[in-house]
C-alpha cells in the first residue's frame, strides 16, 4: 500500500518530510504529496508509517 495527503486539511507543518526514509515525500509551493512509486509503508525500516505517526492532523495520511 502506498499513501496520500489529504491537502486540503494538511497544515503544511513540515513534520512527515524528514522522517520518510524512502524520500517520497515532496513539497512544491508548500503543498506536500507522496510519490506512490517510492512510498512501501516503510516497510523494512518501521512496524508503522512514520509520516502517519508524526502528522499532528487525525486523517491528513491515509492509504490509497
Amino acid at each position: 500500500m502506498t499513501h496520500k495527503i489529504n491537502t486540503e486539511i494538511c497544515t503544511s507543518c513540515d513534520a512527515c518530510e524528514p522522517v520518510c526514509p524512502n524520500a517520497a515525500i515532496r513539497v512544491k509551493s508548500g503543498i506536500y504529496t507522496i510519490d506512490p512509486k517510492k512510498c512501501n509503508d516503510c516497510e523494512s525500516h518501521f512496524d508503522d508509517p512514520q509520516c502517519v505517526a508524526i502528522c499532528p492532523v487525525d486523517d491528513c495520511i491515509t492509504e490509497v
